[in-house]
């Protein structure tokens, strides 16, 4: 195959949309662990200007062809609100699909540097679809399960196409597999006795869903401010925030939902979900009148979670508050009869966590990367 032979195109008509959105299906067929996305989501960001991330962002989709098939995808994004908040001039892409040829991945990354030259950007940085507050990394460890709810899956040949590309590792990202081995750890009842102690005046909430915007405004002010000096964070907006809770709140499960609460006050929260991958798997990308009856059998079926988000206020650091909120998940996750809980995603050098996380069992099980080059 010549590289010539290679096109590459930005995606600006419906009938290219379809093409772009159905490129995984090409690329994993016969992989028993890709689970695959919901279309009409992934379109609603590439196809609607009014989409909350659209907001503050601008994304370029581009789809490579041989001939009249279809071999790999990306997008390329400029993100004003990361631009801000970390003063650089960083590019993004996402959406990295391709066939294992180098020449492809190479037209592909081209276009997309290309796209932010133009646009002043001086780095590019990715996989992240389209942001850290999304699906980001890619895997380069620990292919042999599926991935859970919001974490990547690709083959293992993507490492290797990046880096001949010229892109060298920005960041890792790392899971961690919690097992319920049918009743809680001893040393899980020792940590949270010790919590308690040292921690005697805070009280742990659920979710209250008859006032999600209030409970929804504070995981926002929260997520901010503890997470705001964190590598590759960028605050999410209040509108953002209102889609969120707007597409997980008849999926939530409010006993996974936790607030730590001191003298009246919000100090911290923890953000669990059950593991729907587990029903997207079975739905094909769509959720038609059968898929939605398919959703409801299976969504019954659920016996995993993924540990998505905690945060506690800065000055409420250092207390065992963060212990104590992941106890109390895994203890109700427990309970409901949740066989396996992943942690995601911890920065590799977030020491204090990992070794929190290492206390109560998890163990890291796979690894995602974030690339950089220069431009």
């Amino acid at each position: 195959m010549h590289q010539d032979n290679v096109k590459v195109r930005e995606v600006l008509t419906r009938h290219q949309l379809r093409a772009f959105l159905r490129v995984p299906w090409k690329i994993y067929s016969g992989d028993p662990h890709w689970v695959p996305p919901l279309i009409k989501e992934q379109a609603l960001l590439f196809s609607s200007p009014t989409h909350p991330f659209r907001r503050h962002a601008e994304i370029a989709p581009f789809l490579a062809t041989i001939g009249t098939k279809v071999v790999g995808r990306i997008a390329a994004i400029v993100d004003d609100n990361y631009a801000r908040h970390h003063d650089r001039n960083t590019g993004f892409f996402g959406f990295f699909e391709c066939c294992n040829d180098v020449r492809v991945a190479q037209r592909l990354i081209h276009h997309a540097k290309e796209w932010l030259r133009r646009r002043g950007m001086d780095t590019l940085m990715g996989p992240l679809s389209p942001s850290t507050n999304d699906e980001c990394g890619l895997l380069i460890d620990g292919f042999d399960s599926d991935p859970f709810l919001l974490m990547a899956h690709n083959p293992p040949y993507y490492q290797d196409l990046l880096e001949q590309c010229g892109l060298e590792k920005a960041k890792d990202l790392f899971a961690n597999l919690v097992v319920n081995q049918g009743t809680i750890p001893e040393r899980i009842l020792r940590i949270r006795e010790a919590v308690t102690r040292r921690t005697s005046n805070v009280n742990v909430r659920r979710i209250n869903l008859k006032d999600i915007k209030h409970d929804a405004a504070l995981v926002r002010e929260i997520y901010t401010e503890a997470w705001q000096h964190n590598w590759g964070f960028v605050p999410p907006t209040d509108e953002e925030m209102t889609f969120m809770v707007t597409r997980l709140k008849s999926l939530v499960d409010p006993d996974l939902v936790l607030f730590a609460e001191i003298e009246g006050r919000t100090v911290g929260f923890a953000l669990a979900m059950p593991n729907y991958n587990l029903v997207f798997k079975r739905l094909n990308g769509r959720l038609g009148i059968m898929g939605f009856f398919k959703f409801l059998y299976y969504s019954r079926k659920i016996d995993e979670m993924r540990i998505m988000m905690l945060g506690v206020r800065p000055e409420y650091r250092k207390r065992g508050i963060e212990t104590l909120l992941y106890v109390e998940i895994f203890r109700k996750g427990m309970a409901k009869g949740y066989k396996r809980g992943e942690m995601s995603w911890i920065l590799e050098d977030n020491h204090l966590m990992q070794r929190a996380i290492e206390a109560l069992g998890g163990q890291k099980y796979k690894t995602y990367r974030i690339f950089q080059c220069s431009l």
